[in-house]
């Protein structure tokens, strides 16, 4: 894995893909599901202390019953 890429995750400008996460598990001895973990909870956290998308999830209704 290049130093840019490194520096790119650590520095939250670049996605754990799939791909990242099979290395990154491989060199730290880890599971990948470790990773996208990490990046799955990223994403959540950005979502809900993101103005934009706040208001787009308080939007949401849920869904009656058809019956």
């Amino acid at each position: 894995m290049q130093r840019k890429h490194v520096n790119e995750l650590c520095n939250d400008r670049r996605n754990v893909t799939a791909a990242t996460a099979l290395i990154l598990a491989r060199v730290f001895g880890n599971s990948p599901d470790f990773w996208l973990n990490v990046q799955r909870r990223t994403d959540l956290w950005e979502a809900m202390h993101s103005a934009r998308d706040r208001k787009r999830i308080e939007r949401a209704r849920p869904l009656t019953s058809a019956a």
